[in-house]
């Protein structure tokens, strides 16, 4: 798709300019005065703020105890201080805020690498260095952010940088290209895509950047011409792992690091060639792409997560509006504005990606407010992932078939998430905060990575296995006036230590009336079903009653179990109470059906 333009660039490839240059206040003078203030007390408070101190041995921390949580956040402390004051001289424009911006600039240009230490390294699954070796950057994830970062200041402060002091721009632009582009241009990282090898959100995710630092920045033409058939390369190697249906298998949190980047990546195509990328944006598949993110909302911040994902996820930014806008998508742009109304927007005051923020104060006022509803009711079935998600008004199910090899995989072949009244009822825990563990060979010794605790089944404490050779087999999904309901064979996601010949599971919603999940099993194991939720549930013979939200009614159970789980994990806190519990319902024989009111 992307490569076939490679032939047809043109022989001058123009600049891209990530928002509104300083100088131009008609525009900046145009951001909503609400908005502004809050910009400005924000740069405010971090004019008053101490830069972090970064050490060799918070650099060290990943490989000797395996916390990457405690340097990131020094590190990206420091990008977002830096936002926060440009954003604010790009608001005032009185050069009040320049000197903290350029102790910001020369601090992050004299890292000795802008790799995380959990990415500090020079192959896929290598193992990470404890000290960066500035002789030989590496191009992570957010090497590339830093490289986006900065050049995106140059591009829209350029002049008042330079009226200091042009060694300001030059120094940005030399650790731009000895970081970023001489490295990208001179060896291959995995995320670049070679053959059938498998991308992920990272590929579109610092492609994009790399595409904005490049076009942002003075680089000649030959530089411009070669970074753009790579990233071309790159770009067709990350569609290639996507069906036709557009479902992204990391789940919908990586929506925005890979649908979303794709889209930034194309931004920035469009503006060196403009109308070369025309025919990409109508692409039924990149369409389907966008759209992913509004099919799995169910109510206000909660939309139906599995791998790597949180139940509850931001409100949509400007960029999924223009992103919907790009490939005529009213549903997706109209989505995305009632979305963003659902709250009072800020400014992503959180954000660490600058060009993100701009196009948030600058296009954000420009999105018409539409008054936030429920979706209509919409049933998909993603079959490259096998997801299959259908609601009433009442209900909105979703059942996740596919394999456990897919990206950020939890082991969930088969797992079912239910929604009542826009509030959880059978929940995906999601993950913890990322260590060490999360991304090596222990991954599967973290309690939430586990289908037993999912809303599976386990056999004499024998779960599901990683790898995509176990998945689902034999999946039908139909969607009918007043039945939606997906079938699904998912013996094969187990081990041969589960003795299962198969386990059928059929999940129906009944429109109008309850859900039910029919379970049978031919196997030699005792079987016990995990549910997951988030509400304390009581037990009065065959049924369980979540709390004041609905019951689940269950024929062909033995005495159910209930485990306490405590959260103290910020990560998942975010998502759910102090406390989830696992109810274990074992089978009392070879048939389980569960009823959900």
């Amino acid at each position: 798709m992307f490569s076939e333009i490679s032939g047809d660039l043109p022989d001058s490839l123009g600049d891209f300019t990530p928002g509104a240059v300083s100088s131009d206040r008609e525009r900046w003078s145009a951001v909503p005065q609400a908005m502004r203030e809050a910009v400005v007390r924000d740069a405010e408070a971090t004019v008053a703020r101490a830069w972090p101190l970064i050490t060799a041995s918070d650099y060290r921390e990943y490989t000797t105890s395996g916390n990457r949580s405690r340097f990131e956040e020094l590190y990206f402390t420091r990008r977002r201080m830096l936002n926060d004051v440009v954003l604010g001289e790009l608001v005032e424009g009185n050069g009040r805020f320049l000197p903290k911006i350029i102790d910001g600039i020369f601090l992050i240009t004299e890292e000795s690498g802008w790799q995380l230490p959990a990415h500090n390294a020079y192959e896929r699954g290598g193992p990470r260095l404890p000290l960066p070796d500035n002789s030989q950057p590496v191009v992570d994830l957010f090497a590339a952010e830093t490289a986006a970062l900065l050049a995106t200041i140059v591009a829209l402060l350029g002049e008042a940088l330079d009226g200091v002091s042009p060694e300001i721009t030059a120094r940005v632009a030399r650790e731009i290209e000895g970081r970023i582009l001489l490295p990208y241009l001179g060896r291959h990282f995995w995320w670049m895509g070679r053959g059938n090898e498998r991308m992920n959100n990272w590929t579109a995710w610092i492609t994009q950047n790399v595409l904005l630092a490049t076009f942002s920045l003075n680089t000649d033409q030959a530089t411009r011409r070669a970074v753009v058939e790579k990233a071309l390369a790159s770009l067709d190697a990350f569609l290639k792992d996507y069906a036709e249906d557009g479902a992204c298998e990391e789940g919908v949190l990586y929506y925005r690091h890979a649908g979303l980047c794709l889209h930034g990546a194309l931004t920035v195509l469009d503006a060196a060639a403009p109308g070369l990328f025309a025919g990409i944006w109508q692409q039924p598949k990149i369409r389907n792409m966008a759209e992913y993110i509004a099919n799995m909302h169910v109510a206000g911040r909660y939309y139906f997560n599995f791998a790597d994902s949180s139940a509850v996820v931001e409100p949509c930014s400007a960029r999924e509006y223009l992103f919907g806008n790009a490939v005529g998508s009213q549903m997706l742009a109209d989505f995305a504005a009632a979305d963003r109304a659902a709250v009072e927007h800020s400014h992503l005051p959180g954000e660490w990606n600058l060009w993100y923020r701009v196009q948030e104060l600058l296009a954000g006022p420009q999105i018409p407010i539409i008054e936030p509803r429920a979706l209509s009711r919409r049933d998909i079935f993603y079959p490259g992932i096998g997801l299959f998600v259908a609601r009433d008004d009442r209900f909105s199910l979703a059942v996740k078939g596919g394999n456990n090899g897919e990206g950020h995989n939890h082991n969930d072949v088969g797992s079912v998430t239910l929604y009542k009244d826009g509030r959880p009822f059978l929940i995906d825990v999601g993950v913890e905060t990322y260590t060490a563990k999360t991304f090596s060979p222990r991954r599967y010794e973290i309690w939430t990575m586990q289908s037993a605790y999912h809303n599976l089944p386990t056999f004499d404490g024998v779960m599901q296995s990683a790898g995509e050779t176990f998945g689902a087999q034999d999946v039908e999904a139909e969607f009918g006036e007043n039945l939606a309901r997906i079938s699904l064979d998912i013996s094969g996601a187990y081990p041969v230590e589960a003795q299962l010949r198969s386990y059928r599971r059929a999940v129906s919603l009944v429109r109008g009336r309850h859900v039910e999940i029919v379970d049978t099993y031919d196997g030699d194991k005792a079987a016990v079903l995990s549910l997951m939720t988030c509400l304390p549930p009581t037990i009065t013979r065959d049924r369980i009653d979540l709390a004041d939200l609905g019951s689940i009614f269950v024929d062909g159970a033995g005495q159910i179990e209930i485990d306490a789980i405590e959260v103290n994990d910020l990560r998942l806190r975010s998502a759910w109470p102090e406390k989830l519990y696992r109810l274990r319902v074992p089978f009392a024989g070879k048939l389980m059906k569960l009823r959900m009111n």
